[in-house]
């Protein structure tokens, strides 16, 4: 991402779970929260958008054409990521719920972007310390607006500003109440591909320094792809200056993590979050070809 830039992508992750909060059913993630966090203009800059995409999808002379605007919205949304932002959120919260169950106390939200579960699971919050890890920029934007909306912030969440491409998760954790003798849940949604092989590499080693065994990290991924559609998707994201820069083969993947201190625990391909997610949908949304999930425990 752009220096001293808020993401633009966490703006539109945000956007996408609060689109689906209020529109779609049934409810695969339910962020019921995330519209509030997104200011007026920025909602209006990317409505703006989505406009002009379908209206260039659907000629102005066409008699049908508000019916076929309707129906174009579902296919931008999946272009946009829509199905992988809910079911990555999905995925991880009912793992962190089952961990919770288990002795986890301390939940780690790396690039947490405009993330609302303080605020939205009070349930979970009152058993675990919460820890949102994100670029200075983007958590200043959402400290910001949370000032904006006189959120009370809970006691158990601590904000971690991070620069993943300068800085060490391990060195800024230590500088908060962060118990490093704790049993803890990382998640790292939406960020590998951003990032360089070493700079995941290096993070996820940290993770395995820093975290007790037993520990669990969860994090998606790209798998390597030359198709048409993704070389356009990966241009427009170059051209507001957040590039994918990663992507990583399925089958070396438990190897490589073995080799960082992690162990593989799950490894959920297209056709797995297809069938626990998508099934007998009726609005077209599907899992991702191109993206991964995996859990991984710290030995």
């Amino acid at each position: 991402m752009i220096e001293n830039q808020v993401s633009l992508t966490a703006i539109m992750t945000a956007y996408l779970r609060a689109y689906h909060a209020m529109n779609d059913a049934p409810k695969i993630f339910d962020d019921f929260l995330a519209d509030r966090l997104i200011p007026e203009e920025r909602r209006a800059l990317i409505e703006q958008g989505f406009s002009r995409a379908l209206q260039m999808n659907v000629p102005e002379s066409n008699v049908a054409c508000a019916d076929q605007k309707a129906n174009t919205l579902p296919s931008l949304l999946q272009a946009m990521g829509l199905p992988n932002v809910l079911s990555r959120s999905r995925y991880t919260e009912d793992n962190l719920e089952q961990a919770v169950t288990q002795g986890v106390k301390q939940y780690v939200i790396l690039g947490a972007g405009l993330d609302t579960f303080a605020f939205r699971r009070p349930d979970l919050l009152r058993q675990i310390q919460v820890f949102e890890v994100d670029h200075p920029a983007t958590q200043a934007f959402k400290r910001n607006r949370l000032a904006e909306l006189a959120w009370d912030i809970p006691s158990n969440l601590h904000f971690v500003p991070v620069d993943f491409t300068k800085e060490r998760l391990a060195d800024a954790l230590k500088g908060t109440s962060y118990d490093l003798q704790t049993k803890s849940f990382f998640s790292w949604l939406g960020v590998t591909m951003y990032l360089t092989r070493n700079e995941v590499f290096a993070t996820l080693r940290s993770i395995a320094d820093i975290a007790p065994a037993g520990s669990v990290v969860i994090f998606d991924y790209f798998v390597p792809e030359e198709a048409a559609h993704l070389k356009e998707m990966q241009e427009n994201l170059r051209k507001i200056g957040e590039p994918i820069k990663t992507s990583f083969d399925p089958s070396a993947l438990a190897v490589e993590l073995e080799s960082l201190g992690l162990r593989l625990r799950e490894n959920l391909s297209p056709s797995d979050i297809q069938e626990r997610y998508f099934q007998g949908r009726m609005d077209g949304y599907h899992a991702n070809e191109h993206v991964r999930f995996a859990m991984a425990v710290v030995e």
